[in-house]
């Protein structure tokens, strides 16, 4: 299985990407999100990927993290949600907004994605309401970005030798987290705190979902705080 691929960039479309290892190029399916967020022809890029095997085809999925990935694991689990409508409903929401959307039951911003109807949308929603807090409770160690790792090696799989990781350039400075990336943490550890206190996954999701899509910007400390007054017995 090649879990991730890191090589020169020889061609950029809007939903799939041209990447050459040590000579040999592999076509990556990509959302738009991904693809406008890839460097520029020419320049290194790594995905992590999900080889996809069928009878007669094989194709590659990628996506910038770990986080994006397994929503896209998550989300293909779902009748009638292939690889294709997964990467568009990921394009529409990226990851923290999907697990807002799932666990807050706003199937209707599901349904914004491309290919996806009012019933896909509702079942994707409540099939994966109880499944979707333990993504998002990791998601704070799941937002490395592909790229952030030494990218000199290539395809990671079986029978793909990786050869030894690049350096990074001298004086290169590790790139600081993402605005999701901090949004995506600050959700995990609030969840995971509230879980602790023994709500149930599900509520305690749906809570913190709307406590951050109040306040985007609030830390995990004001999460928390917001999330308990949601959940607090109402007179």
């Amino acid at each position: 299985m090649i879990g991730r691929i890191a090589g020169i960039i020889l061609h950029r479309a809007r939903d799939h990407v041209l990447i050459d290892v040590r000579g040999v190029g592999y076509i990556v399916h990509v959302s738009e999100r991904t693809a406008a967020g890839l460097p520029p022809v020419g320049q290194a890029a790594a995905l992590y990927t999900e080889l996809v095997v069928r009878e007669d085809l094989l194709q590659l999925f990628g996506f910038p993290t770990m986080l994006d990935k397994e929503w896209h694991r998550l989300l293909t689990s779902v009748q009638g949600v292939g690889a294709k409508v997964s990467l568009a409903i990921l394009s529409t929401l990226g990851p923290e907004g999907l697990g807002r959307a799932i666990a807050l039951g706003d199937w209707s911003s599901v349904r914004k994605a491309n290919g996806v109807g009012p019933k896909l949308a509702q079942r994707i929603v409540l099939e994966l309401k109880d499944k979707a807090p333990s993504v998002m409770a990791l998601g704070g160690a799941l937002t490395i970005d592909a790229g952030d790792v030494a990218a000199g090696g290539g395809a990671d799989g079986p029978g793909i030798d990786p050869g030894p990781s690049a350096a990074p350039a001298p004086g290169a400075a590790a790139r600081p987290p993402s605005g999701a990336a901090l949004s995506g943490q600050a959700m995990a550890d609030a969840l995971s705190a509230l879980t602790n206190l023994g709500y149930a996954p599900s509520e305690a999701a749906g809570a913190v979902a709307e406590a951050q899509a109040r306040e985007p910007e609030a830390a995990m400390p004001a999460l928390i705080r917001a999330a308990l007054r949601l959940l607090a017995p109402k007179d």
